[in-house]
């Protein structure tokens, strides 16, 4: 088996602009076809929109605006190019929320994944991700599919039958959450079963070091994925297990919380992505989820810039003194003062009262100068702290609650 999924995985930095100069307009262009997202987008030229700096100016797409729109246009809100109809399946997540799916041409990009991980032709893949509603199990079949290996349509629970059909079948990979794997090799145990699993690809949950180790000492590789129910795959871990390296078929961009605005490589930021699929053109669509850019490239060879990985929820938004207060709120004060770098809101108790303070990064060193600007943009008096430029942390935060419930 080839090293490597395709020659994609491999391009040069020019390579990679000049596809990107080609992709961003014709994507953009699919993406007015649709009526939601063209509503969403406005007046835009495709053509004028050939870089990054280009697609940073466009608007941020929400899940909730997904859940608004397809309240009034069910079931897609309009944010499909072709009818609910012409499409394999209908999935339904949380919310609920609708999406599309197909069954061809690896649809959702899994087999990218796979492939480093090292499934193909001659491998058997138990798939434990779910098919009941949500398309988790859909999206890892059809990665399957794309390398070459068979499936066993498991889904969840009856883990006496999962290791009953391992054994029988002779599985050599898993695929699911990463913590289910161990009930079955438990329960495996327990039965005096060896089973054959050498590799996991996992996603959809925390895949703690102590339990990647667990597996490893098992003769278990395990590597894991970070894919979403409307996007398909976004990054994947290759087996040199440094960062999440970003699927060929989407653009990522990390912006400050409650922003557009991309940070700088290396700050912790909200992670958005466009998506290069036809059918279903999600253009700077918001995850919800924290991560950062890491400098270099993957020493598996793999050129496309890799993420750290899942760091936390960018919705911060919190209740204080019966208010909430929302990331963009902190965003528009940074917004309103140049000199001030970032902000932070930190929710503590004192007594029975909430307290607020806010603490800026700033060369100033009157904290009576940002009380108007906090209350105009948080509805609120606070207490200002002011810290070095910086020294808050960098961990995409701008709203800690530091409040004890119990």
């Amino acid at each position: 088996m080839s090293q490597y999924f395709d020659d994609l995985e491999t391009r040069s930095q020019d390579a990679r602009d000049a596809a990107l100069a080609q992709d961003l307009p014709r994507i953009l262009a699919r993406a007015l076809q649709a009526p939601g997202l063209a509503a969403h987008l406005g007046a835009v030229d495709p053509a004028a929109v050939a870089d990054r700096a280009a697609l940073a100016r466009l608007p941020v797409l929400r899940k909730s605006d997904l859940g608004h729109a397809q309240k009034s246009a069910a079931p897609f809100g309009g944010l499909t190019t072709k009818p609910a109809h012409a499409f394999a399946h209908i999935f339904q997540s949380p919310g609920p929320i609708y999406e599309p799916g197909e069954v061809s041409q690896d649809w959702w990009r899994m087999g990218r994944f796979l492939h480093a991980a090292g499934v193909g032709p001659g491998d058997i893949v138990q798939n434990c991700f779910g098919y009941h509603l949500t398309p988790a199990g859909m999206i890892f079949e059809s990665g399957a599919r794309a390398v070459g290996a068979a499936v066993l349509p498991a889904g969840t629970g009856q883990t006496e039958l999962q290791v009953r059909a391992a054994v029988d079948i002779g599985t050599t990979v898993y695929s699911g959450t990463p913590d289910y794997l161990k009930v079955i090799l438990d329960k495996a145990d327990e039965m005096g079963e060896r089973l054959s699993i050498t590799r996991a690809a996992v996603g959809g949950g925390a895949l703690f070091p102590s339990l990647r180790a667990e597996y490893a000492d098992r003769g278990i590789q395990c590597l894991q994925c970070y894919a979403t129910a409307d996007l398909g795959n976004i990054a994947y871990e290759s087996p040199a297990m440094e960062g999440m390296i970003l699927d060929e078929g989407v653009i990522v961009e990390i912006v400050r919380p409650g922003t557009g605005d991309p940070v700088p490589e290396g700050e912790v930021g909200e992670v958005v992505v466009t998506t290069l699929n036809p059918d279903y053109p999600l253009v700077r669509f918001a995850t919800g989820d924290l991560s950062a850019i890491l400098p270099g490239v993957s020493p598996c060879g793999r050129t496309n810039q890799r993420i750290k990985g899942w760091m936390g929820r960018a919705d911060q938004t919190t209740k204080i003194k019966g208010m909430f207060v929302r990331p963009e709120q902190v965003a528009a004060f940074v917004a309103a003062h140049p000199e001030v770098a970032r902000a932070r809101v930190v929710a503590t108790r004192a007594g029975e009262m909430d307290v607020m303070t806010v603490r800026i990064e700033t060369p100033a060193e009157d904290g009576a100068r940002y009380q108007a600007g906090v209350v105009e943009a948080l509805k609120m008096k606070a207490v200002i702290e002011l810290v070095p430029v910086g020294s808050l942390p960098n961990d995409g935060k701008v709203i800690e609650d530091l409040r004890k419930y119990d």
